[in-house]
């Protein structure tokens, strides 16, 4: 028998992310490649997940509770006011939220804009809906909006745009201007909006995350996606959410039941312990992740990278390459790998549309800061020793 795989199936590749994880796991390297930290969770919530498993809350679940204390932050955070009975959905991680709003929202032919460079799985959920993503280009080295080349990417087609911000891989919060301009576009156009705000808290040098929702008009028309798994470091536990009107909200809530059923129970349970730490719990947060980037930036510029952009958000840099290292970013992430055991991901593989500087696919390497000072030290050390003093690669 001839095995022949779906036509849905064949068009996607395996992510470099993925691939690179596993092969800095086969090789005992530092893993600066994927977005999951190294350091223990709270201590509160662990013991709340270990509690529900306890006590036997270990089958198909939905927990309103979580519902509940997300729309008190959504009000407290960016004044909307959601119905915690009806707009919310709870998955398995923000992956399954977006997989599922896509998958409710899109339809053949449609059109949904991304901003580029982009995380890989939003294009991947697009084409699997029977969509066609459209890529609009962030300018460098700020990555700004170009509102001109937005309004541009606009047709009668396009039923949707996607906005990540806090941005992976650069970083980059959305300014109050860009968003605005996002909003008022979505208004004229008459199209939705899907966010993925899953580094909301995770900010830096007094940026604020701002809600696309929270802005005039907006709310009626948004998809907000989120989880867990960043805020506190159980990337594992595959808590995520997606809010929406409550129309909207039905339908991700039924690909949602006829896909996976429910998100794991005890962590539901845990889930309402994370979502109700105390204040000095986020602020802690940002003041550690910015001791992070600020180490790693100062890493990585000392062996002759160019920070051109000091991350506003998120867990990464997305650094460019020394313009004397004759090297590719998928050359210098191998090199990393094989000769100084350390893992980081090409920047090519974020980068989807067309672009006016094509060598800029080539010339970034996105590194993750969400690791313990212990794996951080040993990184810096190991990447000075292959760059040594003349701050030439060693090849």
């Amino acid at each position: 028998m001839e095995l022949k795989l779906s036509k849905a199936s064949r068009s996607l590749t395996p992510s470099p992310i993925q691939e690179l994880s596993h092969l800095a796991q086969r090789c005992g390297a530092i893993n600066l490649a994927e977005g999951f930290p190294d350091f223990s969770a709270p201590p509160h919530i662990k013991s709340a997940a270990v509690a529900a498993i306890n006590a036997d809350l270990n089958q198909y679940r939905h927990v309103q509770g979580i519902c509940d204390q997300l729309a008190v932050m959504m009000k407290q955070n960016h004044g909307l006011d959601v119905n915690a009975l009806t707009d919310f959905v709870i998955c398995c991680g923000q992956s399954e939220a977006f997989a599922a709003t896509i998958l409710a929202t899109i339809d053949q032919g449609d059109e949904v804009l991304l901003f580029d460079p982009a995380y890989e799985t939003y294009a991947s959920c697009i084409i699997l809906a029977g969509g066609i993503p459209v890529n609009v280009p962030l300018e460098p080295p700020h990555w700004t909006l170009n509102v001109d080349k937005f309004m541009k990417s606009f047709t009668s087609r396009t039923k949707a745009v996607v906005l990540n911000s806090p941005h992976n891989p650069t970083g980059k919060v959305f300014s109050k201007e860009e968003l605005e301009a996002i909003a008022a576009a979505c208004c004229q156009m008459d199209c939705l909006a899907i966010t993925d705000e899953v580094y909301e808290y995770i900010t830096f040098d007094l940026q604020k995350h701002i809600s696309l929702a929270s802005l005039p008009k907006m709310q009626e028309r948004t998809i907000i996606t989120s989880s867990l798994s960043k805020t506190f470091s159980v990337t594992g536990w595959r808590i995520g959410w997606a809010c929406a009107p409550s129309t909207i909200a039905s339908a991700i809530r039924n690909i949602h039941i006829h896909v996976t059923d429910s998100a794991p129970s005890p962590f539901q349970e845990a889930a309402l312990a994370a979502l109700q730490s105390p204040p000095g719990y986020f602020k802690s947060l940002k003041a550690e992740y910015e001791a992070r980037r600020d180490f790693v930036i100062q890493m990585l510029s000392d062996v002759g990278f160019q920070i051109s952009f000091k991350p506003q958000g998120s867990v990464f840099v997305f650094a460019e390459l020394p313009k004397n290292w004759l090297v590719s970013d998928i050359e210098f992430v191998k090199i990393l790998i094989e000769k100084a055991g350390v893992a980081a991901v090409p920047g090519r593989g974020f980068f989807h549309g067309d672009i006016d500087d094509q060598n800029l696919r080539t010339r970034y390497v996105r590194f993750a800061f969400c690791k313990g000072s212990d794996t951080l030290n040993a990184a810096a050390q190991k990447l000075r020793d292959i760059v040594g003093s003349t701050g030439h690669l060693q090849l």
